[in-house]
């Protein structure tokens, strides 16, 4: 049989004698994805952090965590194809592994490139009318969204992502880009890896109108509001779904909703 070469985001090929029957995914938002696309029985190893869909979670084999991957459990799975994140998986770890297995990596950064990744995905894995439909879908509520967002001003909105030291999203991160699609406007600029660290001074310049505190990596609550709120009093403080803001993959399907709702809640 002829091999056929597929290409990931990073450029690299990497060629399969058939289609994967032993997946190995390290990134949650894409074992979302995968589920998705129909690969039940296809997928076999996933991270701990990999919570959607929730039955995977309780019973897929766990090969690690997105930062540190288990090279035992994922040598005893054999696997047939790995997908890895150039942002979420360690660059060590990746290159160890495209050593021995085929390794597909993604580098969503924009609503573009995440569409990319889906088909590409579907591509690899022979579920090409799955992922042209989440597709279409996606893109059909994203334009929606951004027809309603012609008619609103914009805001400018910090997104913090870690408490100590306080972190932030920047420009050329795929959150970033989310926020762009609500009409929000980042005063932060691109930072060291996309989330420069930020003093209370900084913040307090910036002077948002609304600061995000996202759900993960660090996991805001209403207990963090008044501290934030006391930084920047003129400022709204929300807490916000970081899965929506941060998940390039099916996720985008729930995050043109859910961004509607959050703009509303962002009214004065």
């Amino acid at each position: 049989m002829r091999p056929t070469e597929h290409t990931d985001q990073l450029g690299r090929t990497i060629k399969l004698l058939e289609p994967p029957t032993r997946i190995i995914s390290c990134i949650p938002s894409t074992t979302e994805l995968l589920h998705d696309l129909g690969l039940e029985e296809e997928v076999i190893g996933i991270t701990k952090f990999c919570v959607h869909p929730e039955e995977w979670h309780q019973y897929k084999t766990r090969i690690g965590g997105t930062k540190k991957l288990h090279m035992d459990k994922i040598a005893e799975l054999k696997p047939d194809l790995i997908i890895c994140d150039k942002e979420e998986n360690k660059q060590d770890q990746v290159e160890e592994l495209m050593q021995h297995y085929n390794v597909w990596v993604s580098d969503a950064n924009s609503l573009e490139e995440g569409l990319e990744m889906i088909a590409l995905l579907g591509e690899v894995t022979e579920k090409t009318e799955y992922a042209a439909d989440l597709r279409e879908r996606i893109e059909s509520e994203f334009n929606a969204l951004a027809k309603l967002n012609e008619k609103r001003s914009t805001k400018t909105a910090a997104y913090l992502i870690w408490r100590d030291p306080m972190m932030v999203a920047g420009e050329g991160t795929f959150i970033n880009d989310m926020m762009q699609r609500c009409g929000l406007v980042n005063p932060f600029p691109h930072g060291e890896n996309g989330y420069p660290e930020v003093s209370a001074k900084m913040l307090q310049k910036a002077n948002p109108e609304l600061v995000l505190l996202s759900s993960e990596p660090f996991p805001f609550a209403e207990k963090h509001i008044p501290a934030i709120q006391e930084l920047v009093p003129d400022a709204k403080v929300l807490l916000v779904d970081g899965e929506m803001f941060s998940w390039p993959g099916s996720r985008m399907g729930k995050a043109a909703v859910y961004f509607l709702q959050l703009l509303r809640s962002a009214k004065p």
